[in-house]
């Protein structure tokens, strides 16, 4: 009777070391393929700032909080079952489903773009803006989040598609929770910057010129960070149609431009990491811009046609 209880704890503590072992091993896996999507992930931060701008300070972080929930759905309830199932039973899928989303990324970095010149220095710009009530700027917030959530996952689960399914899944869940953490706390800290310089601007000294400094900066960085969210758009979509042309067996784009970047990085030392990533966003970015223009064409086009119609 005994022996068989110390057998039974022995066969527990056997399971709970396996067990232990297995978290381990899901963290690690997790950690490494996150830093993979880490690119992706500095872009989401950079996008999800312009949709909060200009809006009364109290609705901010509600705003960003009823965003970031929309993130966890995204994940959760749509990208995590169908990137599980398409590369359990049909991974061929999986490219084309991306480059579709990173050509409507294109789209949306060039809308931005062009409606910035369309209205360069007019108040129809601001009017229009301002016209967008909450739940029009979340639904949009969402839906560019769908498609940078999705690449962040694919990225993931190409670094551990060779591990077994549930381990997969743990795997992706974890990242998937620790990322839309880490951009929305870091969208929300950004946000409310200028918050807490006004209150640092209450007190003594040295603090309070920092607070007042955080104040003049904020509308600043609120402005960089819209350009380099609309950049970013055109980057990772540009990229992500770059990348899945190759896939899909089409290697003279980015046959060119890997050639180009390699020259890039072999004539530049040192810094031939940096310049070749440079050469590669860059060409990216241009790819994402010609695809998002060619879209919104297309887009205006059918919009003027259904308005004849009507």
């Amino acid at each position: 009777m005994a022996g068989g209880l110390v057998a039974l704890l022995d066969d527990v503590a056997v399971l709970a070391r396996t067990a232990a072992a297995s978290i381990d091993d899901i963290g690690a896996a997790a950690a490494k393929a996150g830093t993979k999507a880490a690119g992706v992930v500095i872009d989401d931060a950079a996008v999800t700032p312009q949709y909060v701008r200009g809006l009364a300070a109290k609705r901010e972080l509600p705003i960003i909080k009823r965003i970031a929930i929309g993130s966890l759905r995204n994940k959760f309830l749509i990208i995590l079952p169908v990137v599980l199932l398409l590369s359990q039973f049909l991974p061929v899928l999986l490219t084309p489903i991306l480059m579709v989303g990173g050509a409507y990324l294109c789209y949306e970095g060039a809308e931005k773009v062009w409606h910035k010149v369309a209205h360069r220095g007019s108040a129809h710009a601001e009017e229009d803006e301002g016209a967008k009530d909450e739940k029009t700027l979340i639904s949009g917030a969402v839906r560019t989040d769908l498609i940078l959530s999705a690449e962040i996952m694919v990225i993931t689960l190409n670094e551990v598609i060779d591990q077994p399914f549930w381990s997969r899944l743990a795997i992706l869940a974890v990242v998937a929770l620790v990322m839309t953490v880490v951009v929305y706390g870091a969208v929300g800290l950004i946000v409310k910057m200028d918050d807490a310089g006004l209150r640092l601007a209450q007190g003594p000294g040295a603090v309070a010129a920092l607070g007042r400094g955080m104040v003049k900066a904020m509308p600043i960085v609120l402005t960089a960070l819209t350009i380099i969210g609309t950049a970013a758009m055109l980057w990772v979509g540009g990229h992500i149609l770059l990348v899945g042309t190759d896939e899909l067996g089409l290697h003279a784009l980015y046959g060119a431009v890997h050639h180009v970047e390699e020259a890039a990085h072999d004539a530049t030392g040192a810094l031939g990491g940096v310049v070749g990533w440079i050469v590669n966003t860059v060409f990216s970015a241009i790819l994402g811009l010609i695809v998002g223009a060619l879209v919104v064409v297309v887009m205006t086009l059918v919009a003027k046609r259904r308005k004849k119609a009507h």
